[in-house]
């Protein structure tokens, strides 16, 4: 195999590791998927495409998402460009004051404050001073505090929970 070749090759095995997921994630064999689409994809056929033997045209790829019912970008793997402007970058966490937070009265507060418990006993992370988020966590922070990712961490700092060490 060339150089040339191990590109497409790789990027077949990441599809199919996705599509494999999703598959997964919906609860569905092979051959559920198979009876799904009225035998459109075969379950040897999708399994070739699962282990990146095959790759998937655009259009079965299209097909698939409509029986996974997902956007069809979600059975594309991670491109590794950052996909929103506020995806936290390495070395640049966001840290949430739990101590100020703690502080803070109203419902939308109570339930920042349970999510974090939430992460704390999920990590085993206990020391209930500050607490560092990841981009997935501050995606679900912004759905609870009714705001866009985008204004996440400038909407943390400016109710003063972004903890900022001294």
């Amino acid at each position: 195999m060339s150089d040339h070749d191990a590109l497409p090759a790789a990027f077949s095995q990441r599809v199919g590791e996705r599509l494999r997921a999703i598959r997964r994630q919906k609860r569905l064999s092979l051959h559920d998927v198979e009876a799904a689409s009225n035998q459109e994809f075969k379950a040897s056929v999708l399994g070739a495409y699962e282990r990146g033997e095959r790759a998937i045209s655009v259009l079965r790829l299209q097909r698939l998402a409509r029986i996974y019912d997902v956007p069809v970008d979600q059975l594309l793997p991670e491109d590794g460009q950052q996909r929103s402007r506020t995806t936290v970058e390495k070395g640049h966490k966001v840290a949430i004051d739990l101590t100020r937070l703690a502080r803070m009265n109203g419902e939308q507060f109570a339930l920042l404050a349970r999510y974090l418990r939430l992460i704390q006993v999920q990590r085993q992370d206990f020391n209930g001073k500050v607490l560092t988020v990841r981009n997935g966590d501050l995606m679900a922070i912004a759905c609870l505090l009714g705001i866009d990712l985008d204004e996440a961490a400038t909407t943390l700092e400016e109710l003063g929970l972004r903890f900022q060490p001294a």
